[in-house]
């Protein structure tokens, strides 16, 4: 089938793993951070699908370039303008925060991609995207894409107590991760609360838009949640692990997958990288950014953050340091198993 990921071994086309970013206005430094914590931990290809402002490109392009060949072998990246295919273009650039509403013209756009992993810039891989790309696998005949809860608790959660349109679930969703096979995006009909038909995803986004326009607060995350409240059997449903937020420690630890496993994804939004809100956060974000690319990975990141941790003990996020720090360990001892291997097997003396 059309965009089908259950063969045991994937052809060529999808050898890559696809990640899409969005950056506007000063967020150049926080989308290189995002794509530095990405290509330190996986282990396949990635190609980065960067879409930004005309102004970010040559320095996009001059930043990558800096880093380190054992690096940049390890992908490639694209670099796209700022466009909107159908409806007003300034009206779309200005919802919500500087460009965000691109992430819903991906599928238009990225015509030969046939699966996406859309990441905000205020996020940090704690572990390789390798392991979230294999969800893929997971989604049945009808799930095209795949996102987090906005919470865990109705209670406290801003949906279930103030959202004034239709929304997916109890609490919501977060879209700042969000997983898509496009394929399936492009060929699929979505029912809506606009013709009795069902509409395409590109004829869909602009009237759904004009429709709620004066009822949305956080712009496209409020559209996909309108989209998926009326297509709920094409959802899958990822743990809060993969798309770990503030909300999730500050009122008490409420992600209990992040409790067992470990944080996998860190989603750093309301700013929590560059105030002092959430030091747990922003340590994490000032470590991988200060990281030395060819360091030792225990010596100049793991022990760097074990010791920012014990400075944000005092607060409900720092109580729980093992949560941020299990994937990143997990991680690190299999990067170096894999680098013993490759040495000794280089080394027939060994």
């Amino acid at each position: 089938k059309p965009g089908e990921q259950k063969h045991p071994k994937e052809p060529p086309s999808l050898q890559c793993m696809h990640l899409a970013v969005v950056a506007c206005g000063d967020r150049l430094e926080e989308t290189l951070i995002m794509l530095k914590s990405a290509v330190l931990f996986s282990s396949r290809r990635l190609c980065f699908h960067i879409f930004a402002e005309d102004s970010l490109k040559p320095e996009f392009e001059t930043k990558l370039k800096e880093w380190p060949s054992s690096y940049t072998k390890k992908f490639e990246s694209n670099i796209y303008p700022i466009t909107f295919s159908v409806g007003n273009a300034q009206e779309w650039k200005k919802l919500f925060k500087p460009c965000a509403a691109q992430r819903l013209f991906l599928p238009v756009i990225l015509k030969d991609v046939d699966s996406l992993l859309y990441v905000d810039t205020d996020v940090l891989f704690l572990r390789p995207i390798d392991d979230i790309w294999h969800l893929l696998r997971d989604f049945n005949s009808t799930q095209l894409a795949a996102m987090a809860p906005e919470h865990e608790m109705p209670k406290i959660g801003w949906y279930s107590r103030f959202a004034r349109h239709p929304y997916y679930g109890s609490t919501g969703l977060n879209s700042g991760v969000m997983l898509m096979n496009l394929t399936r995006i492009r060929s699929a009909r979505f029912k809506n609360s606009l013709i009795p038909g069902g509409l395409t995803w590109e004829e869909m986004l602009y009237p759904l838009y004009q429709k709620y326009k004066n009822y949305i607060t956080w712009g496209d995350q409020d559209l996909l949640n309108i989209i998926f409240y009326f297509n709920p059997e094409c959802l899958y449903v990822f743990p809060c692990q993969w798309n770990y937020r503030p909300d999730h420690c500050m009122y008490g630890s409420n992600c209990r997958g992040a409790e067992e496993e470990g944080v996998s994804i860190l989603h750093g939004n309301r700013g929590v990288y560059h105030d002092d809100k959430q030091p747990t956060f922003k340590a994490l974000y000032e470590v991988i950014r200060d990281f030395p690319f060819e360091d030792n990975l225990f010596q100049s990141l793991y022990y760097p953050l074990q010791s920012r941790f014990l400075d944000t003990v005092h607060t409900l996020c720092g109580r729980i340091p093992q949560v941020f720090l299990k994937q990143i360990e997990k991680t690190m001892k299999k990067v170096y198993e894999n680098r013993v291997i490759v040495y000794l097997g280089a080394n027939h003396k060994y």
